[in-house]
């Protein structure tokens, strides 16, 4: 018995030393501090992970005229009521091609040479197409719509209906996302809007779910817009808790209580006074240590989780304890039985 008290002493001693690392360790006043940023909305958790976005330009809020494009696609009628032949071969091409395409800036139409159009609202595309129509014929009205838009459209990925959105200068980005028909349950603080390849600084979640207008600006042809699954993002819980797991954050944030209850609550077996939230790269993680009394006295919006963040409850020294005699005793007695038969074999 006295090598197992010999060996005990050893561990012991062992498990004394300080960790090998220095990271920095803060406490409730700092965790609460920084989840003050954290509900100011995406933004702001971005700015603390260090990623900066595009701002937006006031412009870039204001409707715009908007002009037929290159590859825009025209649905184009006239009425004449004795030129029925013409009136049917009009609507041949739209029923039957698809509609008349802009190529090189021009559309072309029977009877007529061929009209530039790019560059031109619809109605003043009607007017010059009309004026061409009626150098040869008297008295015809020329009616125009787009069919499709190529160039001219919305782009949209991800957990969506619609792939696309045509824009005509003054539709909004709140509008685009409610024709896009995306879940109820979308991760909206992964979700990106890009223009010019440069992601902007819109909280998606903020705009649709808050209705801060701030972020509706006017949509452009070329723009692109990401939505997400609700399980991009999460905070980890572990250790002492009934159900370690990850915890999905769909609006980029959750309390820290919401997320142990999600994970079924602290047992017996866990140290209620040693909370730990782990934030950041592990090279060089945050740590902050709180006590079940901050989390039971504090209100939920002043502890707050951002994706990415580790919460991890640590044993009580009295479960650490008997968890290491339950595994050494094994060992243990393995160890005396065999110094047992050495020393009947010394005798």
């Amino acid at each position: 018995m006295r090598y197992l008290l010999c060996v005990l002493m050893l561990l012991l001693c062992a498990a004394c030393h300080p960790p090998c690392h220095d990271y920095a360790v803060m406490g409730a006043d700092e965790f609460v501090t920084d989840s003050y940023q954290i509900r100011q909305g995406k933004l702001a958790i971005l700015e603390m992970e260090g990623i900066e976005l595009r701002e937006i330009a006031p412009e870039e809020m204001l409707e715009y005229k908007d002009v037929v494009a290159e590859d825009d696609i025209l649905n184009i009628v006239i009425y004449h009521p004795k030129r029925r032949d013409l009136m049917e071969a009009i609507q041949f091409i739209n029923t039957t091609v698809g509609g008349f395409r802009v190529t090189e800036g021009q559309v072309d139409l029977p009877d007529i040479p061929s009209v530039k159009v790019a560059g031109l609202t619809l109605e003043e595309a009607r007017l010059r197409l009309q004026a061409e129509f009626r150098k040869q014929i008297q008295d015809v009205e020329v009616f125009i719509t787009y069919r499709d838009r190529l160039s001219r459209k919305v782009e949209l990925t991800g957990m969506v209906a619609h792939a696309n959105v045509p824009v005509d200068g003054k539709i909004r980005l709140y509008d685009v996302i409610a024709n896009a028909h995306i879940p109820t349950d979308a991760n909206l603080f992964l979700s990106y809007v890009v223009r010019d390849e440069c992601p902007l600084a819109i909280d998606l979640h903020q705009l649709i779910n808050e209705g801060e207008m701030c972020h509706n600006i006017v949509m452009r042809g070329g723009d692109k817009i990401f939505i997400a699954n609700k399980v991009d993002s999460s905070v980890m819980i572990m250790g002492e808790v009934n159900i370690p797991k990850p915890v999905h954050l769909p609006y980029g944030f959750m309390s820290l209580r919401e997320a142990i209850v999600h994970a079924g609550g602290i047992p017996f077996t866990g140290d209620k006074h040693n909370i730990q939230v782990i934030r950041g790269n592990l090279q060089s993680p945050k740590i902050y240590v709180l006590a079940w009394e901050h989390i039971i006295h504090l209100p939920n919006d002043s502890l707050l989780l951002m994706p990415g963040d580790t919460v991890y409850v640590s044993a009580k020294p009295i479960t650490e304890w008997n968890r290491f005699i339950s595994q050494l005793l094994p060992s243990a007695e393995v160890f005396r039985s065999g110094y047992g038969v050495y020393g009947i074999v010394g005798e």
